[in-house]
């Protein structure tokens, strides 16, 4: 529950700003000919800039100078937006004074509740424990030692320390790691570069992947990877990061699930609420059974929840085990028709509506085969990092369907994962107004 409300902070302190932002210019009389123009332009504008200036992206190892430079960069450049709105709009009417007087009070409010923010969530992670990350550090030597203090010493960053594994110990295996960091649900892995071979840590990076773990490096001069790297501080220990999910970010994250809601909203509203008593009906007149096919499936973290189809084949036994296959013999009439047309597929705005599914994002599989393939293909667990949906970017480069070969599975993988790195809203339309395009088109897996 604490990883899930910790989500929930960057949102409520952007809403806190903006709110700041929005009231003070409500009630100074700054003389506005126009209110709404100044308080829409006040709304994107800071939105904008806090999105240019990584505003609200501030970690819990963060320092109170980071802090510091984040409010005289975002507040330099609004001070020129606030004063730009008289020349853009041609708002001669209002007074400079008080202007400059709603900067300042905009300034010391927004900084004030910032720096207040930023102090009771370290407490809160130090005198209550809460929003705390459990940690094991693989590497015995002076960096590593370092950061054990840190994460002993600095409980305001909120890390739950569990144990060191010597690298050169007696008995020493990465198996042994791997069963420990399983047993005590440890949620990041510190490793040194130092100390390990790159098989060792490729072995790490595999495990973490397959096992929704993060996985960090404590660095040395050696060259490790070609990947994109990330750098972060802890106190004044550098660390690199493997990888980079956006979706991570509360902003986007927010940004996401509110696009998900108005969609599914509007599809459930102006298509389902017609569409679902017409479809069951043709369901029924043909098959006996119910409207709705459900089917447990894996979604974010591999949380299990009950997937919503139109049912499309008779009712059989095997429906929980067994893909359809091309020429299936349990696939009625009026199921080809709605699986070649994607209709079946619709039921799962509900799911998106729900916060189990997202409209764009990696297809989940049923429960057995989730299993299975996290067995089998390598790095097929990190899909998992984010919401499933009823359509990707896999789907609409041609893997959708029925798994034929291995290297179905590998390339559906590969884009999942290159989705969850790019990640941006603009790559969800895109991916939306392809799906549609390839309905109307018509695809050789459609059955």
């Amino acid at each position: 529950m604490q990883k899930s409300y910790y989500k929930l902070i960057k949102p409520i302190t952007y809403f806190l700003d903006l709110g700041i932002v929005l009231l003070l210019a409500y009630y100074l009389p700054i003389r506005l000919y126009n209110p709404i123009l100044f308080f829409s332009y006040l709304t994107f504008g800071w939105i904008v800039i806090s999105i240019r200036n990584t505003f609200y992206d501030v970690q819990r190892y963060a320092k109170l100078p980071l802090i510091l430079t984040l409010l005289f960069k975002q507040f330099t450049v609004f001070f020129f937006l606030l004063y730009a709105f008289i020349g853009f709009f041609k708002e001669t009417m209002i007074s400079r004074l008080l202007l400059a007087e709603y900067f300042i009070l905009c300034l010391v409010l927004v900084s004030f509740f910032k720096i207040l923010m930023y102090y009771l969530l370290m407490r809160y992670r130090e005198t209550l424990g809460g929003n705390r990350r459990t940690t094991v550090v693989i590497g015995d030597n002076k960096k590593t030692n370092q950061l054990v203090e840190v994460f002993k010493q600095r409980m305001e960053f909120g890390y739950d320390f569990k144990r060191k594994f010597d690298v050169g110990g007696y008995g020493f295996s990465l198996q042994q790691c791997f069963e420990y960091i399983i047993e005590h649900n440890v949620d990041e892995i510190y490793c040194s570069v130092a100390e390990l071979k790159n098989s060792q840590l490729e072995e790490i990076i595999a495990f973490a992947d397959n096992n929704l773990k993060v996985v960090k490096f404590i660095p040395d001069n050696k060259n490790i990877f070609t990947k994109r790297l990330k750098y972060e501080y802890y106190d004044y220990i550098p660390i690199l990061s493997m990888r980079d999910i956006p979706l991570e970010n509360s902003i986007n994250y927010y940004l996401k699930r509110a696009f998900d809601i108005i969609f599914s909203g509007l599809v459930i509203v102006l298509v389902l609420s017609w569409l679902t008593p017409l479809i069951g009906l043709l369901i029924r007149l043909e098959s006996k059974g119910p409207i709705f096919f459900k089917q447990y499936r894996n979604g974010i973290n591999s949380e299990e929840f009950a997937c919503l189809k139109f049912r499309s084949m008779a009712v059989n036994k095997d429906s929980d085990k067994q893909m359809a296959t091309k020429g299936d013999m349990r696939i009625t009439k009026m199921g080809a028709f709605i699986r070649k047309t994607s209709i079946d597929e619709l039921p799962q705005f509900f799911n998106v509506f729900w916060g189990q599914m997202s409209v764009v994002g990696p297809r989940p599989h049923m429960v057995l085969h989730t299993k299975l393939y996290a067995k089998k293909v390598d790095k097929y667990m990190v899909r998992h990092f984010v919401k499933p949906g009823i359509t990707g970017l896999a789907q609409v480069r041609g893997y959708r369907g029925e798994i034929e070969t291995d290297t179905d599975i590998v390339n559906r993988v590969k884009f999942d994962i290159f989705y969850l790195e790019n990640w941006t809203m603009a790559l969800d339309i895109k991916i939306i107004i392809q799906t549609v395009l390839n309905v109307f088109q018509g695809e050789d897996k459609a059955y």
